[in-house]
């Protein structure tokens, strides 16, 4: 099968180097002067500095292009999802969709499949989630993610076709519990970057991470998610990564909240948005989300760190 990536930043063009190792890859990026420099160039200095990209990864900025892949994978922001396949719903009909966002849209509280299968009713969605970072794929180190599509003869075609020789791909057909796996976490890595950030200790962070997961559980329950799912790649081990980590840009902003430092408001961090969604969520389903919540607020600029302590060391007592 042929493959492009739309969308040039840091994870999708890491994704980009990592599939040219079995063939031929396309990198769409939407700034035409950005898919000149890094077609000459042979490196996205932006987002990648100093990782070459392979020889057979053509740039280009021109949509139609990219549109003569089998698969598709969409690397782009997840509150950005639904404008950029809209625009080009005709183009992507009957294209085999791979989303390689994590969140939940802020208007609609759906994850990316259901964006996709919203957006091009006949595309085949699937998702690409778990544990990673940008500069370890692009660097060739080992990776494991999570491939989800619930047609599962379709999941086995894409898992052969994007594993590489450093990308390991597990699949599953629970594509719910894939995706608030991925989605939730983003949450949590904000509320640990913020207790680490406030020299709260990692005591406080073990205890966000632990019952952030327990949260995370719930939520994925009601909306119908395998409680298997949640404990694997694309949720704990993409949990315990985020929460523990400078290069998580959902932890770093946290850690600025902690710290009461700007943050680089041109960095895309997908907790915000998705914590959000889920306290909204939450309150409608009369669902205890209690550390979802407080990092909305939190985030948002409704509560301190001190006012986030409070609220949740103030809460009543009650079993694990």
């Amino acid at each position: 099968m042929s493959v492009s990536v739309l969308g040039s930043g840091a994870f999708g063009s890491a994704l980009a180097i990592s599939l040219a190792g079995q063939g031929p890859v396309t990198l769409w990026a939407r700034d035409a002067e950005q898919a000149r420099q890094m077609q000459q160039t042979r490196e996205n200095s932006g987002r990648l500095p100093g990782v070459t990209l392979p020889a057979n990864i053509s740039v280009t900025a021109e949509f139609e292009h990219a549109m003569q892949a089998e698969v598709i994978l969409l690397a782009v922001p997840m509150q950005k999802l639904r404008d950029a396949l809209s625009v080009h719903t005709e183009r992507l009909s009957g294209k085999m969709l791979v989303a390689c966002c994590k969140g939940i849209e802020m208007t609609s509280g759906v994850g990316p499949i259901a964006v996709i299968t919203q957006t091009v009713p006949d595309a085949h969605p699937a998702l690409l989630t778990g544990p990673s970072f940008a500069d370890d794929i692009a660097r060739g180190l080992p990776t494991a993610l999570t491939l989800a599509c619930a047609d599962a003869t379709l999941g086995e075609d894409l898992q052969q076709e994007l594993t590489t020789a450093n990308l390991r791909l597990y699949r599953t057909t629970d594509t719910v519990g894939a995706e608030l796996g991925g989605a939730l976490k983003n949450v949590m890595a904000i509320g640990c970057g913020a207790a680490i950030g406030a020299g709260l200790g990692d005591s406080a962070r073990a205890a966000l991470i632990t019952r952030g997961f327990a949260e995370m559980q719930r939520f994925a329950a009601l909306r119908g998610a395998q409680p298997d799912t949640l404990m694997g790649l694309s949720g704990l081990g993409d949990l315990v990564l985020t929460c523990t980590s400078e290069l998580s840009r959902n932890y770093r902003f946290g850690l600025s909240l902690g710290l009461n430092k700007p943050f680089d408001s041109a960095t895309t961090v997908e907790g915000v948005a998705t914590a959000q969604a889920v306290s909204k969520i939450a309150a409608t389903e009369g669902l205890d989300m209690p550390i979802s919540t407080t990092v909305a607020k939190l985030s948002s600029g409704a509560y301190s760190v001190t006012d986030a302590i409070q609220a949740l060391l103030g809460r009543p007592l009650k079993e694990e």
